[in-house]
């Protein structure tokens, strides 16, 4: 058997799967693409977390709409973050290419152009369905945890949920938040105190400057009502097709606190509502965040702690996280351990740095007989990337350079006439885009204080009042003394007197 029908075999063999998979393109070796060695991926093991990387140009947005393609025909509903707004195009079916009809060939399966059902989401002010959620539902750990808090400063962020727990005060906004922090150290002082102890000044203007910061990037936006329901994410389509969600990320991209602050809550809101899957044979979501490096971008120890422990649960509840970076290095070891998927394209190598970050890349796979893996890593085209992959039975797959297959849908964005159309025809917009401000802790509090204010000024009054009637009273003779200090009664008394003395 020759290197090449040894290397079929091996593929074939290490590809071959009794499930339903998706098929993302064929093997490769030595630079010619082996028709018909199709690089399959189970669907069984697509909630095992993933990863897409490689350098400014390889690919990578193409891979990922390929597999959120291919997920969506599958019956998989998926969640991207479109954080350079160029995935809208999957809405609208691809115009197709001679060049597309040739690595086809190559790959051996005719290419088929095709739209699928899209979601457009929005975090701010962008046209969209509107990303909600209320300071309550974060609760104290994890938006202390966002705020990167002291211990001291996250004790006194519990006590003030407890005190809006208490009072059955909802806290919506971080305008509701800031109006309970300001009232425990100002009017309401002596109520926590007595309650839940002394609440200091310095700690709770801390937070307030952290939760600034946070309002700074937009996230006085994202906190209020409607809160989005996560079964919304899961919606299939009349042809049994899962949505795909876009999340229109283009105006955050230099605000990596809000982004992470979003994640974290939505993957947290994720694993708290979804049941636990089973092996039911394939996902119930999958999510890909582009530029993944903004999640972990400053991020505290203990926000990436938080971060760690979700990507390592939430695969029991049927859900895939799909990391999209240029280098692999951007995602923490404790997270990337976690990734059973791995496509990586190519690297390039300008500096001595750049040809020790492909030394490390390449450790990150297993070993092969048939490629040098840091070599080949340097000399993939565009739409060719090294994959790893795990079995129905969760063993890594052979390493295999593969020629990807193309979009089905546009390689494009949406033209604005496209995009209003398309959020004109969404059935969740009238659901989540009135604005709803009802009755929380910020007017609660204020009416409190109202009153406060109100009867404090009527005691003054009435105290007032009581001293003047007391003054009044003290002026006023005695009818017994009036008589005796009378004029006529002194000139009586002397007049007896001086008849006594003759």
């Amino acid at each position: 058997m020759s290197r090449k029908e040894d290397f079929i075999a091996h593929i074939d063999n290490g590809y071959a799967s009794k499930g339903d998979f998706i098929q993302v393109g064929a093997a490769m070796l030595e630079g010619e693409t082996m028709t018909n060695s199709f690089i399959k991926i189970p669907l069984k093991t697509l909630n095992r977390h993933g990863l897409i990387a490689g350098a400014t140009g390889t690919g990578k947005t193409k891979t990922l709409q390929v597999l959120a393609e291919n997920l969506s025909d599958k019956g998989i509903p998926v969640l991207l973050m479109d954080l350079k707004g160029d995935l809208s195009g999957i809405a609208q079916p691809s115009s197709g290419h001679p060049k597309i009809d040739e690595r086809h060939a190559k790959i051996g399966f005719p290419f088929e152009a095709k739209s699928f059902p899209v979601e457009i989401l929005s975090l701010s002010d962008q046209d969209g369905v509107r990303l909600r959620a209320t300071v309550s539902e974060f609760g104290p750990v994890l938006l202390s945890r966002i705020l990167d808090l002291t211990e001291t400063q996250a004790g006194i962020v519990a006590v003030i949920f407890k005190y809006c727990d208490d009072h059955k005060m909802p806290l919506l906004d971080l305008k509701d938040f800031k109006k309970v922090l300001q009232y425990a150290t100002d009017e309401g002082k002596e109520e926590f105190k007595e309650a839940y102890g002394r609440v200091s000044t310095a700690s709770t203007g801390a937070i307030l400057r952290k939760i600034i910061e946070l309002e700074q990037q937009g996230a006085d936006l994202f906190f209020g009502e409607t809160s989005f329901d996560v079964n919304d994410l899961t919606r299939i389509d009349e042809n049994g097709r899962g949505y795909i969600n876009i999340i229109r990320l283009t105006d955050i991209q230099d605000k990596p606190k809000l982004f992470s602050t979003f994640m974290l809550s939505l993957l947290a809101e994720i694993y708290e509502t979804f049941p636990e899957q089973g092996d039911s044979g394939q996902p119930e979501l999958v999510l890909f965040i582009d530029e993944a490096h903004l999640i972990f971008k400053e991020a505290s120890k203990a926000l990436l702690n938080q971060i760690e422990s979700i990507v390592k649960l939430i695969r029991s509840k049927g859900i895939g996280l799909y990391f999209v970076t240029q280098d692999p290095t951007d995602i923490p070891d404790a997270v990337l351990g976690q990734l059973g998927l791995k496509i990586q394209h190519a690297l390039r190598a300008f500096t001595a740095k750049d040809r020790k970050a492909i030394k490390l890349t390449a450790e990150n796979y297993p070993d092969s007989d048939y490629y040098d893996t840091a070599e080949v890593l340097t000399s993939l085209g565009i739409g060719e990337a090294l994959v790893s992959a795990l079995d129905e039975k969760g063993r890594p797959t052979p390493l295999a350079a593969t020629m990807l297959r193309a979009p089905m849908s546009r390689m494009d964005v949406l033209t604005d006439a496209e995009l209003k159309e398309l959020i004109n025809r969404s059935k969740l917009v009238p659901k989540y885009n009135s604005v709803i401000d009802r009755e929380s802790a910020y007017e609660m509090l204020n009416e409190k204080i109202k009153k406060a204010e109100h009867l404090h000024e009527k005691e003054s009054e009435e105290r007032v009042n009581t001293s003047k009637s007391t003054s009044r009273a003290s002026t006023r003779q005695n009818p017994i003394v009036k008589v005796l200090t009378s004029a006529t009664f002194i000139r009586s008394v002397f007049g007896i007197l001086k008849k006594v003395i003759k």
